[in-house]
């Protein structure tokens, strides 16, 4: 008996589809193809971004970010960024959205109450969260005051060992409401019966969560830990908005410290050259995904 192998028939595309979409790719290729392939190109110049004089030097920005002190500061704020604001909203979004799942009073309104900080403009949310760092008049030392503890009262924003983590509050509070939302969604498709079974078997809360829940939203951990990466790579608004990279350069990561080279000390292929490696590393995270959603979809 031949096995036979079943080809899905290539789709093909009318000329009046192309004619339609025409307009949306003009506008895609004139904002974001030619930007970013300009990009590309300007960071092997050498570029103020003023003079009409555009040098071109090759690697040497690349090779200058290997040899970069605040460079590697930044790279390493990066991955510890990832890490924390990766695994806490998705270890604290996922324990409330199964405890949403269940019988909660006023259900509604909590999903509403956790998911509004993701709303919020990042730039906002960054410089409340300065005014709650106030040294003097900051409601987190005030609080800490208050109840006797004002010896643990600190500068948390212009302490070079603690700047970093203290903007990780406020990154990590704005991203709980979005793995609480797609946990929610995803919970609503697990059969209850497996539930069920696993109950007259004797299963615990926790042996339930393990073996059912878990396993079943191994969709979700995939798409929240690869957005959440592709955020923490993009960091920029909260950093800019609390401590503007410092205090020493000590909380610059990747966005900042490419932002202060293009637009302050006019380095614009230095710059670029950051925002190249940023990039690729987005897409190498970002082009597996949406295969991934592409291949899933159909």
């Amino acid at each position: 008996m031949v096995a036979t192998t079943h080809r899905r028939p290539r789709r093909r595309f009318p000329p009046t589809a192309w004619l339609f979409a025409a307009p949306g790719l003009i506008v895609y290729a004139a904002f974001l193809i030619y930007p970013a392939l300009r990009s590309v190109w300007l960071s092997f110049t050498s570029w103020d971004g003023i003079s009409p004089d555009i040098k071109w030097i090759g690697l040497a920005n690349y090779r200058a970010m290997l040899d970069d002190p605040v460079v590697h500061t930044a790279l390493r704020n990066n991955a510890l960024w990832l890490l924390v604001t990766t695994v806490v909203p998705l270890a604290v979004g996922l324990a409330l959205a199964v405890a949403l799942n269940g019988s909660v009073r006023f259900k509604s309104a909590l999903r509403m109450v956790f998911y509004l900080p993701a709303v919020l403009p990042l730039v906002s949310v960054g410089t409340i969260w300065g005014w709650l760092y106030d040294p003097s008049s900051g409601a987190v030392n005030t609080l800490l005051r208050d109840i006797g503890l004002g010896s643990l009262a600190h500068p948390w924003l212009g302490d070079s060992g603690l700047a970093i983590w203290a903007t990780m509050v406020p990154a990590c509070w704005v991203r709980i409401g979005f793995p609480l939302v797609l946990y929610l969604a995803a919970l609503q498709h697990i059969p209850g019966e497996q539930y069920e079974s696993a109950r007259t078997e004797g299963a615990s809360g926790w042996q339930q969560f393990r073996y059912i829940t878990f396993p079943s939203l191994r969709g979700t951990h995939y798409v929240v830990l690869a957005l959440s990466f592709i955020e923490g790579l993009k960091v920029f608004d909260i950093i800019f908005a609390t401590t503007n990279g410092g205090p020493g350069n000590s909380t610059q990561v990747l966005g900042t410290w490419m932002f202060f080279n293009v637009f302050q000390s006019y380095k614009f292929g230095y710059g670029t050259a950051m925002a190249v490696v940023v990039t690729v590393a987005a897409l190498a995270v970002g082009i597996p995904y949406v295969w991934r959603q592409t291949k899933e979809s159909s």
